[in-house]
């Protein structure tokens, strides 16, 4: 079979054979490989001891990365490989690492102790595929399924719950039948794993190609961690302009959209205040007064308890806080928007309002008519270079001082207030203009 391997890792694989160990490629690379993938990262397993590994490569830089677990990590070019000891793991008693390893001289030994069978599988040019676990018909059949019983994989780490579902997201693979199964009954096995790690494994699976399938799927194993969205699960909007309860509205907007992560999690945090904002008018038509400003409310609590960094933070706030605001294809208006907002982030809320829009599931949506309009003009306004903030305005303090404004308090209020003179179009961006204006109104003489 074909394998394509990097020279500087099929340099270490042959150096290791040259010392009469066995070394392999393991794990994530293999796979990718198999998938016809360009692989981030390269691991290597070895019959070799770490000290043994460490005297073998001494003319290279060699990092103790994991010593206690039988891995350092050889820089080889500008290629960092990982390399682990053969090795069997002990208990984990906090649910998250092995309180010890014991190091094997089985290969197979060492595939046993990995997670799913897609990961479980090894390669070196002399012996070839090694596959112990049929890892490579599960990518064929684009399943993933844990190494052996689901209940003790998920128990010896909770995290491999969010695993197989980013997996299956980012692949586009489902989960096996019992691996499926244990992942919801063992879900409260999340609550041990530090909200860095599910923050991360949670946007992986958010920004996958199956996305969708999977938050539809197993709702409660991400509501272990984001309860919040519960209350949206088949909450029946009664609206005609909606197709689908709030979870599925949810779930459409962020298929809809491109897979970055700011957009997929706004998508995800949008609507989440809906139901605590629900009322039916006479004729049972629901509403959701305010809901924009009790979803951000919701979205900054579950940003900050996964620990979030503060701009993705305030850019998915500013999106969730403004989602419902009318974008039309109007120069007047879009100027006002840019101020409040800025044009990159008014960009990210022109593709948020089109991916909610489609997200309501019915015929025809005129807004999105509308919408499509947008950025034609949008980027007239850029290319013209209209004022849409107080450094594009043709005046600035200095030049109403020696107007005759005062300094202080009244500088920055006269020059706020012909800021929107300009943005209401009721005046040029002219200094000439903008000078006699307040002359005209007596502001200045």
């Amino acid at each position: 079979m074909h394998f394509p391997i990097p020279q500087e890792v099929e340099d270490i694989l042959n150096r290791f054979a040259e010392n009469g160990y066995e070394a392999y490629a393991v794990g994530g690379c293999v796979r990718d490989v198999l998938l016809g993938r360009v692989p981030n990262d390269w691991d290597v397993t070895t019959s070799a001891h770490p000290e043994e590994t460490m005297r073998i490569f001494a003319d290279r830089r060699v990092l103790k990365t994991g010593l206690k677990h039988g891995t350092v990590t050889i820089l080889s070019g500008n290629l960092p490989v990982e390399v682990t000891t053969f090795r069997v793991d002990g208990a984990y008693s906090d649910g998250r690492h092995p309180d010890f390893v014991s190091f094997t001289g089985k290969l197979e030994e060492d595939l046993a102790r990995r997670d799913f069978t897609v990961n479980a599988m090894a390669y070196r040019p002399q012996t070839g595929l090694v596959d112990c676990f049929g890892g490579r018909e599960d990518l064929n059949r684009k399943i993933i399924r844990c190494v052996g019983d689901p209940d003790k994989r998920y128990k010896e780490d909770g995290l491999r719950i969010l695993r197989a579902l980013r997996f299956a997201s980012t692949l586009g693979f489902s989960l096996e039948k019992n691996t499926a199964e244990s992942a919801v009954r063992n879900r409260g096995l999340i609550d041990r794993i530090a909200s860095e790690r599910v923050r991360v494994e949670f946007v992986k699976l958010l920004c996958g190609k199956s996305a969708a399938e999977n938050l539809r799927n197993y709702r409660e194993v991400i509501a272990q961690f984001i309860p919040e969205i519960r209350p949206a699960f088949d909450f029946d909007q009664k609206n005609p302009h909606h197709r689908y309860d709030v979870w599925e509205h949810t779930i459409h907007s962020i298929e809809t959209v491109e897979p970055e992560p700011v957009l997929r999690l706004t998508m995800f945090l949008h609507d989440l205040g809906k139901p605590m904002c629900f009322t039916q008018s006479a004729d049972g038509v629901g509403h959701f007064y305010g809901h924009p400003k009790k979803s951000a409310e919701l979205a900054k609590q579950i940003l900050k308890r996964l620990r979030f960094d503060k701009k993705t933070e305030n850019t998915v706030l500013t999106l969730v806080s403004n989602h419902d605001l009318p974008l039309l294809p109007q120069e007047r208006s879009l100027r006002k928007r840019l101020n409040v907002l800025g044009e990159q982030n008014l960009r990210l809320l022109l593709k948020v309002e089109e991916a909610d829009a489609k997200g309501k599931g019915t015929d025809k949506d005129t807004y999105l008519e509308s919408l499509a309009e947008v950025p034609s003009v949008l980027q007239r306004i850029i290319e013209q270079r209209q004022c849409f903030q107080l450094k594009d305005l043709a005046v600035n303090g200095e030049d109403l001082i020696k107007a005759g404004i005062p300094e202080g308090k009244a500088v920055g209020k006269t020059l706020q207030y012909l800021l929107n003179v300009v943005l209401d179009g009721k005046c040029a961006n002219s200094k000439q203009e903008l000078l006699m204006l307040l002359q005209k109104e007596g502001r200045i003489h």
